[in-house]
């Protein structure tokens, strides 16, 4: 039997859901999609294009926890089997999220019980992980502490992934066929949710500019890994004649230099500038005006080989 699913997402990712989830026979009784923004959000043109019953709003629950009174009312006049949150960043109250017979299920960008939190895409780059993947798993109170359903490793992150790249390029394709797996386990009544092992959890705030400032004296591998986890957000940076210079499209070349956070040359390819046991090649940069090349940057600026930048 097909299951009556509420889809609660966003994105390419939550549209390649919901057209996935269709294909297999299922019903999209209800698609949740965030407000209205600069950007069309692909998730909620699809399901308009589908005529699919559409809900677009940013919060669920208030500070306390409890249900926005709106936000529960509208859900409980939809017959929902299953909730499925595809790359969902709300919070969903307890009420909503634990109605439907089969609950609801959740993805997440990373083996878990590693890496919890909203950052850890970020995370897993700037603290070195070599491994990633795709948890499916059953919400609850915690922050992603749920029994997991499906569970997909075995993806490499490249010494030159970015949080962009690993997410867009390997796991979301991943996800979208782990969480379809799920649906089909939950469906045929053969779904069993595996308890997390919480001597193995970590969990990791959110990436803010605490922890985006470069720290110049560091080795040029941990810099790296730095600039490639905050791209695009919020952006790793450095100082450049006392304001932030938030770095992108990196590319390490170790070396033998030692005296940090001096500009070797600016060209067509980029930046490059001098770290601890390597030199960082960066393609694109962000000040006061905003993401533009290196190049550009340069030439508008004056920046010149030569030229010290200071810690974030």
């Amino acid at each position: 039997m097909a299951l009556r699913i509420a889809l609660f997402g966003q994105a390419d990712f939550g549209k390649t859901c919901l057209e996935r989830l269709i294909e297999e026979g299922h019903k999209i009784s209800a698609v949740f999609a965030p407000p209205e923004g600069r950007r069309p959000d692909a998730l909620a043109v699809r399901a308009e294009a589908l005529g699919l019953p559409l809900t677009r709003r940013r919060y669920y629950q208030k500070k306390d926890g409890a249900p926005i009174p709106g936000a529960l009312q509208s859900y409980r006049r939809m017959d929902i089997d299953l909730n499925v949150l595809a790359s969902f960043t709300a919070f969903l109250p307890s009420a909503i999220a634990t109605a439907p017979e089969h609950k609801s299920i959740c993805f997440h960008p990373s083996l878990l019980p590693r890496f919890r939190g909203g950052a850890a895409l970020q995370w897993q780059i700037i603290l070195g992980e070599r491994e990633s993947g795709v948890s499916i798993f059953v919400p609850d109170e915690g922050v992603d502490t749920g029994p997991i359903i499906v569970q997909k490793g075995g993806i490499e992150i490249g010494a030159e992934d970015t949080t962009a790249s690993l997410f867009f390029e390997k796991l979301s394709p991943l996800g979208v066929e782990a969480i379809v797996e799920a649906v089909i386990q939950i469906d045929a009544g053969q779904a069993r949710p595996i308890a997390q092992n919480e001597s193995q959890a970590t969990f990791q705030g959110l990436v803010d500019d605490a922890v985006a400032a470069i720290d110049l004296e560091r080795p040029a591998a941990e810099v790296d890994r730095l600039v490639r986890g905050c791209d695009p957000q919020p952006g790793a940076f450095v100082r450049f004649r006392g304001e932030p210079l938030r770095l992108y499209d990196a590319r390490l070349k170790p070396s033998p230099l030692h005296e940090p956070g001096r500009v070797i040359s600016v060209d067509e390819r980029g930046l490059q500038l001098t770290l601890r046991g390597g030199s960082l090649r960066v393609g694109r940069v962000r000040g006061e005006r905003g993401k533009e090349s290196a190049r550009d940057f340069s030439a508008r600026t004056g920046m010149a080989a030569g030229e010290r930048l200071e810690n974030g």
